[in-house]
Parts: structure tokens; C-alpha cells; sequence
């Protein structure tokens, strides 16, 4: 733990925002339990990724400049997305190379930013969370906070602790769900066999959630999921470890308002 407390800047990314903000809201209870005081910089936007991988470099700088400017007075920036702290982490110092004058703001900005279960584990050392959540779960780590990362380890010791949870591994927990951004879109033939392999997987293991750290990961599994019939719940990591599961249905299920 750290005797002064840190100021942390959530980067909510645009799926959190705009398609799951109980996402957001369960990382600020998680950093503020753990004694973090929680920002949220209202000019933040897209991290630019999908822009990087289009390889439309002006316009992913636009996007990243107003990141940088966002969180440049935060001891540290935590994203509930490998994907996105990935893409500030490690393609940033690359999209800026042409730009020595900038150089210091992103390096400075790339060795705050974290994933939200790695800040929580390798920075503040919180133990495994506490609490009951009885039922057969799988997880899904993302390709982005996998290899860019190293997040694989910390999500499942914090989930460790949690009665009755019965966590199962498959063994394509670490492939690709087929999601990856605009690559669904460019390949869908390709990216709609891997998914089914991934569910494949999910059905044979008889686990009844799917967990994971990335909201495009487990939309489009949770997506293909209920095209198929199966009776398999999807949830972010935050949602269960703040304890806050039960705020908002599954992900793509209707809360059965109008």
C-alpha cells in the first residue's frame, strides 16, 4: 500500500461509455476501496486505436494528443481494457516516434497507464476479493492485455477468494475470440469460426459465465453466445470483483425495461 494517496485517472474507453457503464463505475468502487482517489477527465475520448489499426496515423494522433493533455496531472491512468491501456502503453511511444518534442509527455504517460486488474495487483497489492459468487465460470483473457500486457495472472488471483466460484479453464482461453476491433468487420467469415471455436470451448466446459477484462472480447462472445441458445452468462471482471454484478443484466441481456 502507499502512504499518500494517488490520484488516478479511469480511462473509461467507448464500449464502457456508451455500451456498459456499470464497467466504469464498478473500477471506481474497486480503486476507491482500495484507497485511490478516482478522476474522471471529462475531455477524454477514444484511446485512437481503431484508427492505429487502420493505419490512419494523423488521425489516431489528433485522438491521442487529447488523451495525453486529458491525463497529464494523474499520478497514474487505469483502464477496465487491456485493449485500450495497450494501445496508450505500448503503441503510443510508437505512434509519436516522428515527434522527439513529445517524446517525454508520452513516455510519462505510457509507464502510468495500467489495466485495472494489474494496477490493483502490481501496484497496490490488493489481495483476492472477498464475498460470495457461487457458480462454474470460465475466463477469457484478451489478446491485447495477454501479449502486450501481461495480464493473465492478476484478474484470476483476485477472483481466487470469491465463495463457491469455481473457475475452469479452457483451453483456448488464450486465443483470440475473433473480435479484434475492425478485423471482425474486414473478415467476418474468419472471425465468426473463431468465436465459434471459442464457444465451443465455453459449452464443453460446462461453465455457466464467461468472464473477462475487455468489453469487445465479450461482446462478441456474448453475442454469438445467444445465437447459438446456449445459457451462458458474460461479465466484465470489475462487475464481480466490486461486487456490483447484480446493478445491470448480463452482457447483451435486456433489463426488461421498455
Amino acid at each position: 500500500m502507499h502512504d499518500e494517496q494517488l490520484t488516478v485517472g479511469l480511462f473509461v474507453t467507448c464500449l464502457v461509455d456508451l455500451m456498459r457503464p456499470s464497467v466504469g463505475f464498478a473500477a471506481v468502487k474497486l480503486l476507491e476501496n482500495a484507497g485511490c482517489r478516482v478522476v474522471v477527465p471529462a475531455q477524454q475520448t477514444c484511446c485512437g486505436q481503431p484508427a492505429f489499426n487502420s493505419g490512419a496515423s494523423v488521425e489516431a494522433k489528433t485522438v491521442a494528443r487529447q488523451v495525453i493533455d486529458a491525463f497529464r496531472d494523474v499520478d497514474y491512468v487505469v483502464a477496465p481494457s487491456g485493449s485500450c491501456a495497450g494501445m496508450i502503453k505500448t503503441h503510443y511511444p510508437e505512434l509519436f516516434a516522428d515527434e522527439p518534442a513529445r517524446a517525454a509527455a508520452v513516455a510519462a504517460l505510457a509507464a502510468k497507464t495500467y489495466e485495472l486488474t494489474s494496477f490493483l495487483v502490481d501496484v497496490l497489492r490488493q489481495k483476492p476479493a472477498a464475498g460470495a459468487y457461487p457458480v462454474a465460470a470460465t475466463y477469457h483473457d484478451s489478446c491485447s492485455g495477454l501479449r502486450e500486457l501481461g495480464v493473465k495472472a492478476q484478474p484470476r488471483y483476485l477472483l481466487s477468494k470469491l465463495e463457491g466460484l469455481s473457475l475452469t479453464e479452457i483451453p483456448s482461453a488464450e486465443t483470440c475470440c475473433g473480435f479484434g476491433g475492425l478485423f471482425c468487420v474486414k473478415y467476418t467469415d474468419i472471425s465468426a469460426k473463431m468465436v465459434d471455436a471459442k464457444v465451443d470451448d465455453i459449452a464443453a466446459s460446462g461453465a455457466k459465465l464467461v468472464l473477462g477484462g475487455d468489453m469487445g472480447c465479450l461482446m462478441n462472445i456474448a453475442g454469438r453466445l445467444q445465437r447459438r441458445g446456449l445459457a451462458v452468462e458474460v461479465r466484465h471482471v470489475a462487475e464481480v470483483l466490486a461486487g456490483s454484478a447484480d446493478d445491470a443484466p448480463a452482457i447483451g441481456e435486456s433489463d426488461g425495461k421498455p
